[in-house]
């Protein structure tokens, strides 16, 4: 460890279900040289994080606490520091970077993760709004799978952070319709995400209702954590049409009505990022074009010190509300984001 990284460091942690507390903790030490110490800016609350914040028992290591994790700066893995040592040349010291925490233990001061999951944050970017590209790689990266959509009808069941940027990509790649489900109104935002329609409705009664006309040639379920809304996608389809699973599954096994499944002819597809900063490099060049998308995406920005109130936020969606964002103590202080 350099003179300049501190030995110890002030970190946020579950002490039970849905409280966080600051505590002063060993700093992280590099292992191997694959590994980059950022000292944290801001982080941004994710959908798969909200689970632990309840106290659900991690599927991401050996978990043994007896109200919640009780890890130093867990729950959280979309992150952008700056790079306080590093091997990799295209994440020098000094420079910003954006990614993953891959241990999802950024809410801390200072955060351990695999160069490869981090790409350096470009001179026109601002760092605080530059963690948008891990969510929008995710998305992008999910969209290369589906195909040409020119012309397509793409439904979005789950219209929360990761829905929104799914129904923007959508009309950017030049669906001929979008559709986005969800039981908030999101009819604020609909045109600036590129819906033709904002079904304000839960996702089975608009499944249950649809006409065969307008059932969707692609349907991206968004919401993850229960298995109904699976059940939904796959009804609401169109004969012959794609479902992509986006949301994290809480539980090993979902069931899905394999029957109706069978005789539509669909193809479900799923999966995750597995190279990521070529997903945050396409994350890049995409928010270049639309440098707007940024902008309207962070409804909710909390310093570290509010952590449980940023994530109590980030738990229970209401019309207005994107995506809540988190700065690091010495960057809100020295006048960050506003929010």
């Amino acid at each position: 460890m350099t003179s300049a990284t501190p030995s110890m460091m002030r970190a946020w942690q579950l002490a039970g279900p849905r409280r966080l507390e600051p505590h002063d903790v060993p700093a992280p030490r590099r292992t191997t040289t694959d590994q980059v110490l950022l000292h944290t800016v801001v982080g941004a609350v994710c959908g798969s994080d909200l689970p632990w914040f309840d106290g659900a028992v991690s599927t991401l290591f050996d978990d043994r606490g007896a109200r919640a994790a009780e890890v130093p700066g867990y729950p959280l893995h979309e992150v952008v520091g700056e790079v306080l040592e590093s091997d990799d040349p295209d994440l020098p010291v000094g420079a910003h970077a954006v990614g993953w925490a891959t241990g999802s233990d950024a809410l801390a001061e200072l955060t351990l993760t695999h160069a490869a999951s981090l790409l350096r944050v470009p001179a026109d970017l601002d760092p605080h709004d530059a963690v948008v590209l891990q969510p929008l790689a995710c998305v992008l990266d999910t969209m290369a799978r589906l195909g040409d959509l020119a012309g397509r009808h793409v439904a979005v069941v789950g219209l929360g952070p990761f829905g929104l940027l799914f129904t923007h990509a959508a009309r950017v790649l030049g669906a001929g319709r979008v559709t986005g489900v969800d039981p908030i109104d999101r009819s604020d935002v609909a045109a600036r995400y590129g819906m033709d329609e904002a079904v304000h409705a839960h996702s089975g009664r608009w499944a249950a209702r649809i006409a065969d006309v307008d059932r969707p040639d692609v349907v991206i379920e968004a919401v993850g954590h229960q298995t109904h809304t699976v059940a939904h996608a796959i009804e609401a389809a169109a004969p012959g049409a794609t479902i992509f699973l986006f949301g994290v599954p809480d539980e090993p096994v979902y069931p899905v009505p394999l029957q109706l499944a069978f005789r539509k002819g669909l193809t479900l597809r799923t999966g995750i990022v597995t190279e990521r900063r070529p997903a945050l490099e396409q994350a890049v060049e995409h928010l270049r074009r639309h440098p707007d998308l940024a902008a309207g995406y962070f409804t909710h920005t909390f310093g570290f010190a509010e952590a449980t109130e940023a994530f109590e936020r980030a738990s229970r969606s209401r019309p207005g509300q994107v995506k809540v964002r988190l700065l690091a103590e010495d960057a809100l202080h020295a006048g960050g984001a506003d929010g």
